[in-house]
């Protein structure tokens, strides 16, 4: 007889979640543990799992989630380091083809590429995918030729979106790497250089004014850019703030569709490369897993500090509708766990 739960499930794309009472719990595979969810961490994206099918359209109904703590109740084969009553952090499975194995508002998931270690879930992923795979910055626990001859001092890194809590982890990770000239745009300003930025500039007066604020700190010297908010219509500021006389690269955490190459200034006679961050450890897993080994250090010793989050009890389908109303409307939202 199948085992069931509660879980709160996209039924309907569009529609509200809501609460059910006998979601399957599945049995684990291999490399693969069951768990007893006890903190569940929701993301923007789970607002367009919802109201647009993004990760949820083929799989309805859908529980939401990437970001989960838990208690492992079972162990599937070849599961190693993990035992029965450890306390882990995962996430789902997203690929670059859409697939996806997101399941924190339920009771017992199943999930691999785990750790024992850290104690709340993190979204800190996507940005360390964006500048330590995509953009090619060393990481700081890389020894080899290329991380000898980069220098980090000397380096500029640009986060738009500093004020996200992407940008927030990409500020304290650029940090890590010994980046010298951390130049983010929005987010408090205090917050940002506790983390490790060197500049935090004003968002607003429009993309003229953002760009020679910009400009004035890094004058043409920018190579590597980041980009954790705009969608593509508004990727190009990266792009024109990047070097005119060397190719520079932006990567961007929302990669739908192309970027607006009529709106792209300047000379750009070194060229410049758009890249594509899937915030995924297993697609990331060489990178992922040393990062992830670390972690717990980075936490004791105050090197990576999470930012401020909002704390839900419960299975709770009205608040998990009203924190996704709020990231549909684009509102300043509080990271919100869910504390099963």
């Amino acid at each position: 007889m199948t085992q069931t739960q509660n879980a709160i499930v996209v039924q309907e794309v569009g529609k509200p979640v809501v609460l059910v009472h006998h979601q399957p719990i599945p049995s684990p595979g291999p490399q693969q543990v069951q768990f007893k969810v006890k903190v569940a961490g929701l993301n923007p994206h789970d607002q367009k799992g919802r109201d647009a099918g993004l990760f949820t359209q083929n799989r309805l109904p859908a529980v939401l989630g990437n970001d989960v703590v838990g208690i492992v109740t079972q162990l599937g084969p070849d599961v190693q380091g993990i035992s029965v009553g450890d306390r882990i952090v995962t996430q789902g499975f997203v690929g670059h083809n859409g697939g996806s194995s997101q399941s924190a508002l339920q009771e017992s998931p199943t999930r691999y590429q785990t750790t024992r270690r850290p104690q709340s879930p993190t979204n800190i992923i996507a940005p360390l995918v964006g500048l330590f795979d995509r953009l090619q910055i060393p990481a700081p626990w890389v020894d080899d030729a290329r991380s000898k001859n980069f220098n980090s001092a000397g380096t500029s890194v640009l986060i738009i979106g500093g004020g996200t809590n992407n940008g927030r982890f990409a500020v304290q990770l650029a940090k890590l790497a010994g980046i010298g000239e951390i130049v983010a745009v929005s987010g408090n300003e205090a917050e940002l250089k506790g983390f490790g930025a060197t500049h935090v500039l004003d968002r607003h007066g429009g993309h003229d004014a953002v760009l020679t604020r910009i400009r004035a700190v890094v004058g043409d010297d920018l190579l590597y850019a980041l980009d954790t908010i705009n969608p593509p219509a508004e990727q190009h500021l990266g792009v024109n703030a990047l070097s005119d006389s060397r190719k520079g690269l932006l990567a961007r955490l929302i990669p739908r569709g192309p970027i607006d190459a009529s709106k792209v200034t300047g000379a750009k006679k070194g060229g410049y490369e758009v890249l594509n961050v899937f915030g995924s450890l297993q697609l990331n897993s060489e990178l992922c897993a040393p990062f992830w080994a670390r972690l717990s250090g980075y936490l004791s010793v105050g090197a990576i500090k999470p930012p401020g989050y909002a704390v839900k009890q419960g299975l709770d389908p009205v608040a998990v509708n009203d924190l996704l109303g709020a990231y549909r409307v684009g509102g300043r939202v509080v990271k919100t766990h869910f504390h099963f």
